[in-house]
């Protein structure tokens, strides 16, 4: 009775999975990384995702830089996939150097990173991307955007960051507490045989003079 109970129970779950749409995965807007390291490739990530998945939506990515101890943003980058033409660089600082890193084949772009290579000192400073999204329902559009800023540190080497450090920590604490404790329990094993041992050659000792007496 319970197994004919679950199976109509998994009936509509295994239909509704059989239904589901299928290649659409979920967006999650996770930060970018601050730190590059000179004469190195680097990603400049930035995600913006769509609050009505179901919507249909083209956008627009710009990007906009300003150097460490300046105060006003220049244009650098520009990616519409609606004009069907390849991005635009727009600062001479930065002309075969950045290359699109973010959502392909599509005007619904989620993904606007991009990726500067060969990264210099100069460009040591803060990294400004810009969505402009236009969702699209049945009897007009409405406009959004989202910006997301990005300070960059061009270091000569690569540093080791902090989780890292910690997590290296907690995996040395972890074996050596975990040789501690088999230390432990093979003492306590060793006494607990030794004990069961002496307690054996004490029985035996007290049986024979029994057998003697016999």
């Amino acid at each position: 009775m319970m197994m004919s109970s679950l199976r109509l129970l998994l009936i509509p779950l295994v239909l509704y999975a059989l239904h589901a749409p299928l290649g659409k995965s979920a967006c999650v807007e996770v930060d970018s990384d601050t730190e590059a390291v000179a004469g190195s490739g680097f990603k400049l990530g930035c995600i913006s995702c769509k609050m009505r998945g179901e919507v249909e939506a083209r956008a627009t990515v710009s990007w906009y830089f300003v150097p460490k101890g300046e105060s006003e943003f220049s244009p650098i980058y520009v990616y519409d996939p609606s004009q069907q033409q390849p991005p635009s660089i727009l600062d001479e600082r930065f002309v075969d150097r950045l290359d699109w890193n973010g959502s392909k084949n599509t005007v619904d772009v989620q993904d606007g990173s991009i990726y500067i290579l060969n990264v210099t000192f100069n460009d040591t400073g803060t990294f400004r991307c810009y969505f402009d999204r236009w969702l699209t329902y049945p009897n007009y559009e409405f406009q959004t955007n989202a910006t997301k800023d990005i300070n960059l540190k061009v270091v000569p080497r690569a540093t080791r960051g902090l989780a890292s450090i910690l997590s290296e920590i907690m995996m040395y604490v972890s074996i050596i507490g975990l040789q501690l404790w088999l230390v432990v329990e093979m003492v306590y094993c060793y006494r607990k045989i030794a004990a069961a041992g002496e307690e054996a050659l004490r029985e035996s000792a007290l049986k024979k003079p029994l057998q003697h007496q016999v």
